[in-house]
């Protein structure tokens, strides 16, 4: 694969690299092993983990994996369960304990983890910013950045709050302009950091089943090519990205990644092929159940409704064919707040209607949220809820306080 350089740290990193979180290690273990260094062996080098992945599992895994002198050869990305930190004493013990978990003196490219504006800000006043030149002084990380979620109007104001070097984004074809845009990713590159990509494929929605109309425009422009090829092609193909997170789990899948990143280089690809993917979009999109856009007019909802996504989950669900299941989890880890955040659901609507007077799309957006709340938010919902937040998520604390003291 041809390297591509981060210009703020001069690294040369493999355009595809591993996203380690997906890894089943407690029932693949040796499997998951054997995946590893296959890809590191054919030019990955560069490996994704964080603090909160497999309640530490997932990075004592990984320096299982880098033993045999497998650690020379590849870079750590980890990250730092910033938006849980209520002290700024426990950003050390974090870090310790993983340098302890991962078997290093150093930990190469150290991220906060899903920040937003409002996180950072709170994590600033409390010395984060101190904490992280300190780390990087003393040798124990090299390099610094984020990963972000957030409103994309907040996000060139997060890069400039810190001297960043790297950040990680969710960017693939179907959420661009909606997830993070193509201008905020030239701002970045602009500041010489790194780009890493998250959800390349959406969790692998865009490798699997795709609408109709869209299979078959994919398939009549090169029925060679899979959907995940088709996906990967499109961020490898941009020069700003340095490299996309892959959740590889099987040696397929790893070999697709591995031909695609080999054979895709900076604007390689043709314009009928990019037309193809922009044509497989517009379907897409097209095919949404609501119209919205998620251009943000309606926000802030003053009674904490996340409008945009409540309204993106539901259209996600019917897109791709998503199980029950599948549109809850989705549903119930991004809206109802059980990780440090604030209950956004559809069923906090009081329809105020002011929204209404807001939409570019004239959405009768408290009509629309009834269908996200009708399918969603089954008889339980709140009960859930209250379990996760005061019996579920108060033990999973105590488990990392306690892993951290």
């Amino acid at each position: 694969m041809e390297k591509r350089v981060i210009e703020k740290t001069g690294d040369e990193i493999s355009p595809l690299a591993f996203g380690a979180m997906r890894l089943d290690i407690k029932k693949e273990r040796e499997e998951s092993k054997k995946l590893l260094r296959y890809g590191i062996d054919n030019g990955i080098n560069l490996i994704d983990t964080a603090y909160l992945y497999g309640l530490g599992e997932n990075e004592k895994f990984l320096s299982e994996v880098l033993e045999d002198g497998y650690r020379d050869k590849v870079k750590i990305s980890t990250k730092i369960p910033a938006f849980n930190i209520r002290k700024i004493e426990e950003c050390d013990k974090y870090l310790n304990k993983q340098l302890e978990a991962l078997n290093t003196d150093c930990i190469e490219y150290y991220f906060l983890h899903n920040i937003d504006l409002k996180i950072l800000k709170r994590l600033e006043r409390k010395g984060i910013f101190d904490f992280l030149d300190k780390a990087k002084k003393e040798g124990k990380i090299k390099y610094t950045g984020f990963s972000y979620h957030g409103n994309i109007s907040h996000f060139k104001e997060l890069v400039d709050s810190y001297d960043f070097d790297a950040c990680i984004i969710q960017y693939n074809y179907f959420d661009e302009g909606i997830q993070m845009d193509l201008d905020s990713i030239k701002y970045v590159k602009s500041k010489g950091m790194g780009v890493f990509i998250m959800e390349p494929l959406k969790g692998g929605i865009l490798a699997g089943k795709l609408p109709k109309k869209a299979e078959e425009i994919f398939k009549k422009a090169d029925p060679t090519k899979t959907n995940g090829e088709w996906g990967l092609s499109w961020l490898l193909n941009q020069k700003e990205i340095t490299a996309i997170l892959s959740g590889i789990t099987s040696f397929d899948i790893l070999e697709e990644n591995l031909n695609t990143a080999k054979r895709v280089k900076i604007n390689s690809l043709s314009e009928m092929e990019i037309n193809t993917i922009n044509e497989v979009k517009k379907i897409m999109r097209d095919s949404l159940k609501i119209n919205c856009t998620n251009c943000g007019y309606c926000m802030p909802c003053k009674y904490d409704v996340d409008i945009p996504r409540c309204l993106g989950l539901y259209n996600e669900k019917y897109l791709f064919d998503e199980s029950k299941f599948e549109g809850f989890k989705n549903y119930f880890m991004q809206v109802s707040g059980i990780v440090g955040g604030k209950e956004q659901y559809a069923s906090k609507c009081i329809q105020c209607n002011k929204c209404v007077r807001l939409c570019t799309q004239k959405l009768n957006i408290p009509e629309e949220l009834k269908k996200v709340e009708k399918e969603f938010e089954k008889p339980g919902f709140k009960q859930i809820l209250w379990l996760a937040k005061h019996i579920v998520m108060p033990i999973v604390n105590k488990i990392n306080t306690y892993r951290i003291t």
